[in-house]
């Protein structure tokens, strides 16, 4: 297959030039290729497919039906592969389990999908750590929650396999009795509070821990700037860890939770309008490193209910591309190169592999993207309903 008349875009910029396919592997990039077999871009961007590491199932629920589903979900929006979080039910923390989830894997259509596991049971004793990465999960994943003890133990484990830790920085003690931000919002609804420090100190415990192990851990979900402030200093001392922020703190706040919006109701908290400000600072300063929808759907049934009864999440995974490009690129907050590191290249790169390049030799993970096109949104799970969002995923798939 020929493709021509797209602008191709990657990690590297944007140039205009055709690409060759052959048997799913770029052959071939240069100004007027000549073939059979063409595939007529009509000046739409043709990209690598992004990658997303923090993906929930419906309910939560692990079960063959919803990670199909899932899969075809991602591929609509332009994401080619994703990682589901551990914190499942059942959570993958045992073999039996991750057998159970990898079946359904195999059964997926769509976007690749990788497993995390959940380094920690539910009574908080450590999971068998080490089987369950040699079977085959990309990458730990870890709550705060966790005694210092216990988080010392997984990280030596994160530093025997070489791998990244998915860290959710939250403290138990902080979060229970919450339902969003502590603010005026909040005040103003009458509903209990999480405080800002919940995330920010347990970031600063594991920037430590990962300071002294010698290990690369990947803070996921962030929501607050002085979390993205601690990370951003750590980095420059030479600690490896990064930062992952979702699109909807970037550009929503704690006032979408008025009327007791249920779609709103989000875990971490959505921030204050003056933290989403400076969150939309820091991801110009380049102080962000990926991107996530923090795709989490939920049946009516556990959202058409009182706010503080409502379960946490909403959806962003069949919208991700053209939610990305409206909100942050459209609106010139970083480039669409910019978005491919970001929501692509980096997230890939914490689970050991290589994406965000369109080169000879690679596989064609690619995606055609026709900024012309708009689309309003109609999904009532979406936090964005009503809301006209610019681009469409005209393709995706292998070619």
């Amino acid at each position: 297959m020929l493709i021509k008349n797209a602008i191709v875009c990657d990690v590297d910029g944007e140039r205009n030039v055709d690409v060759r396919v052959e048997d799913g592997v770029i052959t071939e990039i240069a100004e007027s290729l000549s073939g059979n077999d063409i595939l007529d871009a009509k000046g739409a961007y043709l990209l690598p497919s992004l990658v997303d590491t923090n993906v929930r199932l419906l309910d939560s629920t692990l079960n063959a039906k919803n990670i199909r589903g899932i899969s075809d979900e991602a591929m609509s929006g332009g994401v080619g592969h994703i990682v589901l979080n551990a914190d499942s039910t059942p959570s993958i923390d045992t073999e039996v389990v991750l057998e159970f989830a990898q079946h359904g894997v195999d059964s997926a259509k769509g976007a690749k999908i990788d497993l995390m596991l959940n380094t920690l049971k539910e009574d908080s004793t450590l999971s068998n750590i080490a089987i369950l990465l040699k079977k085959g999960v990309v990458a730990p994943y870890m709550s705060t929650i966790a005694k210092n003890d216990i988080a010392i133990k997984i990280a030596e484990y994160v530093q025997m396999y070489k791998v990244t830790l998915f860290c959710k920085a939250e403290d138990n003690s902080l979060i229970n009795a919450g339902v969003m931000l502590d603010g005026d919002v909040s005040s103003k609804l009458g509903l209990a509070g999480i405080p800002v420090l919940s995330e920010v100190l347990h970031v600063s415990r594991m920037i430590e821990i990962a300071r002294h192990c010698k290990i690369k851990i990947l803070f996921k979900a962030i929501a607050s700037p002085r979390s993205v402030a601690l990370i951003a200093q750590a980095k420059k001392e030479g600690v490896e860890v990064s930062c992952e922020v979702s699109i909807h703190h970037l550009i929503k706040c704690d006032e979408s939770c008025e009327d007791f919006n249920t779609m709103a109701k989000l875990d971490p908290p959505l921030p204050s309008r003056e933290d989403m400000l400076a969150l939309q600072k820091a991801l110009r300063h380049g102080d962000i490193d990926v991107l996530t929808t923090l795709h989490q759907p939920s049946s009516p049934v556990n959202k058409e209910v009182a706010f503080y009864d409502a379960s946490y999440g909403c959806e962003g995974l069949s919208t991700a591309l053209s939610l990305y490009y409206t909100k942050l690129v459209k609106t010139s907050l970083i480039s669409m190169s910019d978005l491919i590191k970001l929501a692509c290249q980096n997230p890939a790169k914490s689970i050991n592999e290589n994406a965000g390049k369109i080169k000879v030799g690679v596989d064609a993970q690619l995606i055609l993207f026709d900024i012309t096109e708009q689309n309003t949104i109609t999904n009532a799970s979406s936090l964005y309903e009503g809301e006209t969002l610019s681009g469409k995923v005209s393709l995706v798939k292998k070619v």
